[in-house]
Parts: structure tokens; sequence; C-alpha cells
């Protein structure tokens, strides 16, 4: 995980860009990650913890009838989330993540591990559905090697 994060702080850092999370599923993880890292301010601007409904619509202006007609875990939600972080932080790379990560909560139609990740910048989008195996924690750390893989495969133009 240090050497996709090293390799994503050294992208924005050329591009003069700085990351902003929306987390539904890991709870902060991304973030932690990102911190992890020492010089991580020079990169990093911060993030939203987005594990409610409530909190998806109220910090990061998720339409509610996207939750009502999509579920929180779909990909127009995980859209949504990060064009919403966009808006508050424009001149951002913004990575939104939603998800099930168990061990309960999972439906035939989204079972646990499902993840949606968008990623987002100007005008572009990246968007993924997954479906990870394993523990809570294990779909977490997953959730974040996705996110990471994603922003990395960005064009990230200023």
């Amino acid at each position: 995980m240090k050497s996709l994060v090293s390799k994503l702080s050294v992208r924005l850092i050329f591009k003069n860009l700085k990351l902003v999370t929306v987390e539904s599923c890991t709870g902060g993880l991304i973030g932690k990650v990102m911190t992890d890292m020492v010089g991580s301010s020079d990169w990093y601007e911060g993030g939203f913890i987005t594990y409610s409904n409530r909190a998806k619509t109220k910090l990061v202006n998720v339409p509610e009838i996207f939750i009502d007609k999509y579920g929180a875990v779909s990909i127009e939600v995980a859209e949504a989330m990060a064009k919403g972080a966009s808006i508050q932080f424009p001149d951002c790379v913004s990575v939104s993540v939603t998800g099930i990560a168990g061990p309960g909560g999972g439906t035939p139609e989204k079972p646990v591990g499902t993840v949606c990740i968008a990623c987002h910048h100007c005008s572009e989008l990246k968007t993924r559905r997954f479906i990870f195996e394993g523990s809570r924690d294990d779909v977490r750390e997953q959730t974040v090697r996705q996110a990471l893989e994603m922003l990395l495969s960005m064009d990230l133009k200023k």
C-alpha cells in the first residue's frame, strides 16, 4: 500500500494537485493511509467520512433521491459523493467509496463485499463496482487499494 501512496503523492505534487476523500465503508481508512506518509499535507487536502445517508446528503450534497432510487451502495451515489467533494474543492482530485464491508448488511443484489468507487477531477470521472471477499478488514483494505489504483489510472490534467 505504501508504494501506491508514494506513487500517487509524486503524481499529485508533479501536477500541483491535492486529494480529497469521501469515505463511507472505509470510515476514514483512505485518509489514514494518506496521512501515514510524511509530508502528506503537501498533497492531501482532507476528507469526509459520510457513513450515514444523512452525512452523504449534508456533507457532500448527494441528492436523497439517488439514495432512495439506487441505494447508498451504488455507482450513482459514489459519483455524486465524488462530484460533491469536487464542488467544495474544485482544485482537488476526489475519490469516494461506498460499500458493504460486512459481516452483515448484504442482499442477493448487493452481497457483502460490494463496493462502488468513483474518482473525479475536472471532466474526468472513473467509476467501478467491485465485489470483494474476506473479512470486514479485508474488504476495507481491498477498497483502499483499488481506490489508489483507480486514482493512479487517471489523467489528472491541471
